[in-house]
């Protein structure tokens, strides 16, 4: 027995020797981004603060063009931020990475994404696909998210056209501001990160007791700052709540961003407003946090300028005259809420979402009300909102999802 189980592990010994020597040849100077697969992707995501990822096919002369780039700017990236734990660019063949490339939703090649403390980006990377662009790119991410201040009188000036929260810690090697940080590297893109250290904020919170706060809108000045009030070292937590404050429940859609919205896969509920028009669109948002809120997993609660979307509004047979008019767009079709002051109604237009997954909306437009046979068939109108997915020019389509 002892001499049949010592073959074995030498057997094991020899294989894995061999393994890793033709790995060696194959890849004698580890050059380029690093190869995920199935049984190194967890962890690779898992240990860096940042990584790079390109999903590719080799048959797709996209991937073929931008993959010695991006190898390149890989060695570059190595060389600049050395430190384990920092950074990775790394490539996913997705023909053998089947599992890998469905976790992550790829239908287009190449397909580059940003993966930051274990969790994806909203917004894929869409800049420059050179050498220099990528190696900046990758430095303006590691930049440090959070400002710091030295006294609290700064707090008083903050411009910003992002949303802000304000952390108040004893010192920078706390755990909690540790966490804190980590969240601030992942939605940087949503809020304006600052934090004040001892004496800058000892008079906001108790010794060894840190406060995170989120401040308000500008429009909204009269409200108070809104305290964190769960753990301080559990980072799945914060990263929600942050989350919440950051990213507003109603956005609004305009040409720069409408790409990125579309590839969060959600249909959109759109209010369509003259461009001075406020109060609609009060009046929009204060309904959907308060009746729609738990439709958010399903829909996305969007305002548009009517005037400058005024193509949507010609395929649903409207103009600016008819603002304020509220439609769903489920990227194949757009339907057109019936009577835009039924929004006063309660539970009328969350019945509309209801409907649009219950394909009533789709059997209505095709064959008239429910009660009724006599309809003639039409067809609802094509989604404009589509037209602005991911442009085709740069990308090897796997499938038409939308």
């Amino acid at each position: 027995m002892y001499i049949h189980f010592s073959k074995v592990v030498f057997t094991k010994i020899i294989f894995i020797v061999l393994f890793v020597l033709g790995h060696l040849f194959n890849n004698p100077t580890d050059s380029g981004a690093v190869d995920l697969t199935q049984s190194n992707v967890d962890m690779t995501l898992a240990s860096n603060e940042l990584v790079f990822l390109n999903f590719y096919a080799e048959w797709c002369r996209f991937s073929n063009i931008l993959m010695p780039i991006f190898d390149e700017a890989a060695d570059k990236v190595k060389q600049e931020f050395p430190d384990a734990g920092k950074v990775v660019m790394g490539k996913v063949d997705c023909d053998k990475e089947t599992d890998i490339s469905s976790r992550f939703h790829i239908t287009k090649y190449p397909t580059l994404k940003i993966i930051r403390n274990g969790q994806p980006a909203k917004r894929e990377y869409r800049g420059q696909r050179s050498v220099e662009a990528f190696v900046e790119f990758i430095k303006k991410q590691l930049e440090d998210p959070i400002k710091e201040f030295q006294s609290l009188s700064e707090l008083s000036n903050l411009e910003s056209n992002k949303r802000i929260i304000i952390g108040y810690f004893d010192r920078k090697d706390q755990p909690e501001y540790s966490i804190f940080r980590r969240v601030a590297t992942n939605l940087k893109e949503d809020c304006q990160f600052h934090v004040g250290f001892g004496e800058a904020s000892r008079q906001m919170h108790p010794p060894g007791h840190p406060i995170i706060v989120f401040r308000p809108d500008k429009d909204r000045s009269n409200d108070l700052d809104v305290t964190y009030n769960g753990s301080m070292t559990n980072f799945d937590e914060m990263h929600i709540w942050i989350s919440e404050m950051c990213v507003p429940l109603v956005r609004e859609i305009t040409f720069e961003n409408a790409e990125e919205l579309t590839e969060e896969g959600l249909p959109f509920l759109i209010l369509f407003h003259a461009p001075d028009d406020k109060d609609s669109i009060k009046r929009y948002t204060d309904i959907v946090m308060n009746d729609l809120i738990t439709e958010k997993q399903s829909i996305n609660f969007l305002t548009a300028d009517g005037k400058r979307f005024a193509h949507p509004l010609h395929h649903l047979g409207k103009s600016e005259q008819d603002l304020p008019l509220i439609a769903i767009d489920s990227f194949r079709h757009m339907y057109l809420f019936p009577n835009y002051k039924d929004i006063e109604v309660p539970g009328k237009l969350k019945q509309f979402i209801k409907d649009l997954y219950s394909g009533k909306l789709h059997r209505e437009f095709h064959y008239g009300p429910e009660e009724t046979n006599n309809i003639p068939e039409t067809t609802p109108p094509e989604s404009t909102f589509r037209k602005l997915a991911p442009s085709k020019n740069r990308y090897t389509l796997l499938k038409d999802e939308l």
